[in-house]
């Protein structure tokens, strides 16, 4: 009986969202159900209250951090295990939007360790598909202070002191906890974060669910939680290349790369002490291992490779834009 690790593939989690759309029914072409939308697809999660399952192989119906629990380093790798314990730390979504999300921000690890959170959550954006003028907000168009931001909240004028961003397909975003941000309708993104689902809500433009209701704001919350810094800029500039591995995004929180294939590829990890996330964002791969365990992955989906894998290899149908996501830890972390 089989009971060594290999690459594992898991179900996806539907989430109906008021500004939810149909675009991972419609375009990526997931079963959501009976779902009015879905403005969330968790591809991959150790979030306490709602874990990936495990689909496939001698593992399936196990939840991902049981799977952390039972094989600690040979998953998730030796330094990975020994800081984030038996919680999986990154949580993979495709968002999809058919309305503004509300203006928001999130804690960092020391002020969610304050207030007894796991942790703080840093985030990136790689946009999947976008209609034409769609827009995001990501910080400050300018350098405030909190007098003009608080002046600026009562007058219900806050986005006069926000940046807007022009959306379109392949765009990155890097969201630090801290930074100010809200997407804009029509956008369809792989998003890559911390594993934390708490938002502190400033602004929800005065809209109402099916009851009439308004959404909680979290003003004071987020008011120790927002960093009012101005970068350079605040797209992430990067340089993909055709069947090659290229950095977008490195962080203390997670290191993600893109890789667009029209080529089969052998990837070696044996030099690297963490798990690795391949979550397909355009076209479809398959994939093997050294014990032939084989699959295939869609746009939306997430592959998991244990720590403990040194080598896979990737085939393109006939071709696919992948994000590869690992955690980089040294002696200091």
């Amino acid at each position: 009986m089989e009971s060594s690790l290999y690459p594992l593939e898991f179900k996806p989690i539907f989430r109906e969202k008021i500004w939810g759309g149909n675009k991972i029914q419609s375009k990526l072409g997931f079963d959501i159900g009976k779902l009015d939308n879905c403005g969330e697809l968790w591809s991959l999660s150790g979030y306490p209250e709602e874990q990936s399952i495990a689909s496939n192989g001698f593992l399936a119906g196990n939840e991902l951090n049981e799977l952390v629990e039972i094989y600690m380093d040979e998953l998730v790798g030796g330094p990975v295990f020994d800081k984030f314990g038996n919680v999986f730390p990154l949580l993979i979504k495709i968002l999809d939007t058919s309305d503004w999300l509300s203006i928001q921000v999130h804690p960092d690890d020391n002020l969610a360790k304050k207030r007894g959170l796991n942790g703080g959550k840093t985030e990136m954006w790689y946009i999947i598909d976008a209609e034409r003028e769609s827009k995001l907000i990501s910080g400050f168009k300018e350098k405030i202070n909190e007098t003009v931001y608080l002046r600026k909240i009562e007058e219900k004028k806050l986005s006069e002191v926000l940046n807007f961003e022009d959306v379109q397909a392949k765009d990155v975003f890097y969201i630090p906890s801290g930074r100010v941000h809200a997407l804009g309708p029509g956008i369809l993104l792989a998003e890559i974060q911390q594993t934390s689902d708490t938002t502190y809500r400033i602004f929800d433009w005065d809209r109402e669910d099916s009851e009439g209701k308004k959404r909680d704001l979290h003003l004071a919350e987020a008011m120790e939680a927002i960093d009012f810094e101005v970068p350079d800029h605040y797209k992430t500039i990067y340089s993909p290349e055709l069947n090659k591995t290229k950095e977008i995004v490195n962080t203390p929180h997670f290191i993600s790369n893109i890789i667009e294939l029209n080529k089969g590829v052998k990837k070696d990890y044996s030099e690297l002490d963490s798990f690795v996330i391949l979550l397909g964002v355009e076209g479809n791969f398959d994939y093997s291992d050294t014990q032939d365990h084989k699959g295939n992955i869609k746009a939306g989906e997430s592959l998991l490779i244990p720590s403990i894998l040194d080598e896979i290899s990737i085939y393109p149908n006939p071709q696919c834009k992948i994000l590869e996501i690992y955690i980089y830890l040294n002696e200091e972390a």
